[in-house]
């Protein structure tokens, strides 16, 4: 497990280029990305460090035995095939913390901009609540019907070396927020995420985090991953079959 520059120690978070690698890089690995304003100009705590991470990511699935069991677990892959996935495969997995009074805003986005597929419509998210998402601590809001109007943006990787190290197509609509329909669901709850469906998240104002686990399935029976994606699979690690 790598666990990058910080956690537990004064080293403060990395900065530009570091930064940027250490996100980009992270497709097969495990690392940690801090929650913004957890530091102080000399790279100090300013809340408890197991509270200070933003989430973990972006290959649970592969390298930690909990969560590869989850995600291959007997029910997932019945729930896949029900679905109608012929030859789903593993493309990310992150644990989210949505810590208490911290926990970030997610906004307004669609899946796809950062995983893209082709043809569109093969991206699945799975995101699996480890305690009540509520609409207090940051629960899920979906825009309903929104999966259908294609993608309006895409993150896409810029050149090895360049700064930024990623750049976006297009933008994002102004979206009337009374679109949006709250998610609130307890413990336990699976919530599915098509690729291309527009969803959010409030800022964490409540004393109680609201802690996740989700992965991206593709089904990649006749489809393209873009090689413009952020993320890549690796020769250390290709993206994993659901089906084992």
């Amino acid at each position: 497990m790598n666990r990058g520059a910080g956690l537990g120690q004064r080293q403060g978070p990395l900065q530009g280029q570091d930064k940027t690698e250490y996100f980009l890089s992270s497709g097969d690995k495990i690392r940690f990305f801090f929650e913004k304003g957890v530091f102080d100009e000399e790279g100090n705590f300013l809340v408890p460090p197991e509270k200070s991470i933003n989430k973990i990511g972006h290959a649970l699935h592969a390298h930690d035995p909990v969560f590869k069991s989850v995600t291959h677990s007997t029910k997932m892959q019945a729930l896949a095939r029900n679905l109608g996935l012929q030859t789903p495969v593993v493309v990310q997995s992150m644990y989210i913390f949505k810590q208490p009074h911290i926990g970030g805003e997610v906004l307004p986005h669609q899946d796809a901009t950062f995983l893209y597929t082709e043809p569109l419509g093969r991206l699945l998210g799975v995101w699996i609540a480890l305690e009540d998402a509520t609409l207090e601590n940051g629960c899920l809001w979906f825009i309903p019907g929104s999966h259908t109007s294609g993608v309006s943006r895409r993150m896409v990787r810029n050149p090895a070396g360049s700064t930024p190290g990623t750049c976006f197509q297009g933008s994002e609509p102004a979206r009337d927020n009374s679109l949006f329909v709250p998610t609130p669901v307890r413990r336990g709850a699976l919530v599915l995420i098509h690729g291309e469906v527009v969803h959010k998240s409030e800022q964490n104002f409540s004393d109680s985090s609201r802690h996740v686990y989700t992965f991206h399935l593709m089904e990649a029976s006749g489809t393209v991953w873009s090689p413009e994606n952020w993320l890549q699979p690796t020769a250390e690690l290709p993206f994993p079959p659901l089906y084992t």
